[in-house]
């Protein structure tokens, strides 16, 4: 966001919720790399709000996907079954959090 767009940005909104449910949005937003505010008013808006921790851990289990098939290669058909299981349980934990 630009600074002449920050000045804009003038009116105050008070919200009254719990102290865990402010904890619990201000946890989302860090997740997702934005203020507190920014993450409300984009969330509001019915705009993408997009976790940071999905990207990492997809990127991590794509890293386990590629370790695994290599593995599988490297075994020469031995536990075959087993390194398939693994494979076919990491393509569905990625499914489960891309949307």
């Amino acid at each position: 966001m630009s600074e002449s767009e920050s000045r804009r940005r003038l009116t105050r909104i008070d919200l009254r919720c719990e102290d865990a449910e402010k904890a619990a949005l201000q946890l989302k937003a860090a997740d997702c790399g934005m203020s507190l505010s920014r993450f409300l008013i984009e969330a509001a808006m019915g705009r993408v709000t997009r976790s940071k921790v999905d990207d990492q851990v997809i990127n991590e289990l794509r890293r386990l996907g590629g370790l695994q098939k290599h593995l599988f290669k490297e075994g020469g058909g031995q536990l075959s079954k087993d390194y398939s299981e693994v494979l076919v349980a990491i393509q569905a934990a990625i499914g489960r959090i891309v949307v």
